[in-house]
């Protein structure tokens, strides 16, 4: 029985790890496909509005305080251990604290409602804040609610149900994206959006609150606050805080920030090169998660640091692969693509998503190190770090944004995340973790020289071409590909990584 159960999770697994690529396959795809359209069909300033009231609410979810992801690693600890009446316990203690959070929500947004005109009023229409307003309190409401209710999301994901909460995810974005569609094509507007987006969001959550009592036959037993435990998760969740803090300022602050000083075509601006980093930053991600169980079994073991900076080094080379074509490609051709994409009046996004991009892109090289740090429980410099940054970094939005606009705000993001995630982490882990960063950039500058190269003449050749049609765009994108690819394999790749290719389409073709 038991072995039959261990079949069973590993089949859960592994099919829950297929239908996560799906979701980010499918959000990656609507972002190509429908965002498109719903720009062209909200027009900018409601565009603006409608991505200026999401990180309004966006930074009420902080006080989730980093205590989902306790209900999970708690509940699959006293799982392991069998202790059923410690986890009911457990669940009624944190609806309690959700509760009180929501509590805490409502009044802020209320306070937040109340000051609409005061803080957004000198640079936004009459029009626009009367259509503000109500936006501001369906997305209120829908936060009050998830909270308490995300007890449930998290209890499915600690059970290991991951096709049931993929599967649930699916047919959320699905849905809903469809639902969208037709009302934006009888025009209805962002009101309507928000509208969509809380009903589903309440359908989900209600989805997983039914999954937990009938198919976990699930308990929740109030009345056994524990504050000795309430401290030690509260520490736990502590480190996770700081880093959502830090995620916020980042990269939802900016829309609040020109939202004050700017206005509605600026936020469709800012959040157009946003949603473009977060795709960037797919293509990283995607590959790191690969190199995980390696990392961690490495660290367990006690090999020594050598053996994790070779790791460091190899792995931050696979990833410059697929980043140094993407960021080439996108420097060539970004300008027009977003012309085609998002229409005009985004122009100016070109420039903003380069001044992400190119930053960025070292992080998303040595990901890898952050799995090293929580694999050896060294985390609490970098969020430290982090936050301190994040902070400077919200000071030089507010100055940058009054004196240039949305390039200064995109500037101050990206000076923080050079100081932060490029000098000071570089510093980090070559002194305290002992890792090669000076070979790690020795050999990403190797790798480098032909896709710069290549990079600057096709910026020549293409400059003066007219693409702006899809098919032309496409033509020259196939052109450039047909070059940079086999260059990059001869000039820029090595053994080891031409092996990862040859085995990756040997697998395709053997299936």
């Amino acid at each position: 029985m038991a072995a039959e159960g261990n079949i069973g999770g590993m089949k859960e697994l592994k099919a829950g790890a297929v239908l996560n690529y799906a979701v980010i396959l499918l959000n990656n795809l609507l972002g190509l496909l429908y965002m498109p359209y719903m720009l062209r069909m909200l027009g900018q300033s409601e565009y603006g509005l409608y991505s200026l009231v999401a990180s309004v609410i966006a930074y009420l979810t902080v006080l989730d305080l980093g205590f989902t992801n306790a209900v999970i690693r708690y509940t699959a600890k006293f799982r392991a251990e069998g202790k059923v009446k410690e986890q009911y316990e457990m669940f009624g203690m944190f609806i309690l604290i959700y509760s009180a959070i929501s509590v805490i929500a409502l009044v802020a947004g209320i306070v937040l409602y109340a000051n609409v005109d005061s803080v957004f009023g000198a640079n936004m229409t009459a029009a626009e804040l009367a259509r503000m307003k109500p936006m501001l309190l369906m997305l209120l409401f829908n936060l009050v609610v998830t909270f308490p209710l995300s007890v449930f999301s998290s209890i499915v994901i600690a059970y290991e149900r991951f096709v049931f909460q993929k599967l649930l995810v699916l047919g959320r974005i699905i849905l809903s994206t469809a639902v969208m569609i037709v009302l934006l094509k009888f025009g209805y507007k962002a009101m309507a959006l928000v509208v969509v987006q809380t009903v589903f969001n309440i359908a989900q959550l209600a989805a997983n609150w039914f999954f937990c009592r009938r198919k976990l036959k699930i308990k929740v037993i109030f009345g056994h606050f524990r504050f000795g435990f309430f401290k030690e998760v509260a520490l736990y969740s502590f480190w996770i805080l700081l880093n959502t803090l830090m995620d916020k300022v980042y990269w939802s602050t900016g829309q609040f920030v020109l939202g004050a000083v700017s206005g509605t075509a600026a936020i469709a601006v800012f959040s157009v090169a946003v949603r473009l980093e977060q795709m960037y930053m797919s293509f990283s991600t995607a590959i790191s998660s690969v190199f995980l169980p390696k990392v961690t079994s490495m660290v367990a073991n006690g090999e020594g640091d050598k053996a994790v900076s070779d790791l460091f080094v190899r792995t931050g080379r696979i990833q410059y692969c697929v980043l140094a074509f993407v960021l080439t490609g996108f420097i060539v051709f970004g300008r027009q693509f977003i012309a085609l994409w998002a229409g005009p009046g985004y122009e100016e996004a070109y420039v903003i998503s380069l001044i992400f991009f190119v930053p960025m892109t070292v992080p998303l090289v040595q990901n890898l190190g952050i799995t090293i740090l929580q694999a050896k429980g060294m985390m609490r410099f970098r969020s430290l770090m982090y936050v301190c940054v994040a902070a400077l970094s919200l000071v030089l939005q507010i100055v940058l944004s009054k004196r240039f606009g949305v390039e200064g705000c995109a500037l101050a993001v990206a000076a923080g995340l050079v100081l932060g995630q490029i000098i000071i982490m570089n510093i980090y882990y070559y002194k305290v973790q002992r890792i090669d960063i000076p070979g790690f950039w020795k050999e990403i500058f190797r790798m480098s020289l032909m896709p710069a190269c290549l990079c600057a003449l096709s910026c020549v050749v293409f400059r003066d071409m007219q693409l702006a049609s899809v098919g032309r765009l496409l033509l020259a994108i196939l052109a450039y590909c047909a070059v940079y690819l086999p260059l990059f394999w001869f000039t820029s790749m090595n053994a080891s990584e031409k092996g990862l290719v040859r085995e990756f389409f040997v697998k395709i073709l053997r299936k």
